[in-house]
């Protein structure tokens, strides 16, 4: 099953009340209104895209070891996933779907991580709960999720349904700030430029992980993505 039938199915159990956290009309009718909000304002648009050079970056695993992206991309390709966190279901399946295709990615000579807004802690948990074999980031304050053009920030009445429903982004993120980033996928070749970049203000959307190997094959065979 291709992950956004995944998705799809798990949008409708929520939505349907067949889930654990079953939402009323008035908080359904608040997530979906911010998304649409989100996508009206044409921040996506203006997120980095193929063609554009990839910031640098030197982030904390779960472990608090430095990861740095000029010595991941001295050794290849760099796939780099934004996740929202350990509180999203959605986010959940998409790392998931990644780690089923990783070996495939590794054997394209790249390295994959995830980027994220929270703690290590939430990292370590998030690793262990999807028994994922590459690293989650933490991105503290999204700075690195604004260097992509990804951050923003949330509704007040998204905040308030966030809070009902138990995610204290505060909390997960040991952050004063509800920002978040948007879920975006890219590849960035070994020259520091991106080959591939999908951006989406929709969370319950993304692209499905075997669309990176056909840009990886382009690299490795020394074609501009």
């Amino acid at each position: 099953m291709k992950l956004q039938d995944k998705l799809d199915a798990m949008r409708e159990d929520f939505e349907s009340g067949r889930f654990p956290l079953v939402p009323t009309r008035d908080q359904l009718d608040t997530m979906q209104r911010a998304t649409r909000l989100l996508a009206d304002s044409g921040q996506a648009d203006c997120a980095l895209k193929a063609g554009d050079t990839a910031p640098d970056f030197s982030l904390e695993d779960a472990d608090g070891n430095s990861v740095d992206s000029r010595a991941l991309l001295a050794r290849g390709p760099l796939v780099a996933t934004f996740y929202r966190g350990v509180w999203c279901p959605y986010c959940n399946y998409d790392l998931q779907a990644l780690e089923e295709i990783r070996p495939a990615i590794e054997e394209h000579g790249a390295s994959l991580v995830a980027i994220s807004p929270q703690t290590p802690a939430n990292c370590r948990k998030s690793q262990r709960d999807n028994k994922l074999g590459f690293p989650i980031l933490s991105d503290a304050g999204t700075a690195v999720a604004a260097e992509f053009g990804l951050r923003f920030s949330l509704p007040d009445d998204l905040i308030e349904v966030y809070r009902q429903f138990g995610n204290d982004l505060q909390r997960i993120n040991d952050d004063p700030a509800w920002v978040l980033p948007m879920p975006a996928r890219y590849v960035i070749g070994t020259d520091g430029v991106i080959a591939y970049a999908e951006v989406n203000p929709d969370y319950t959307r993304r692209p499905d992980p075997s669309d990176l190997l056909p840009v990886l094959d382009r690299l490795r065979a020394g074609y501009p993505a």
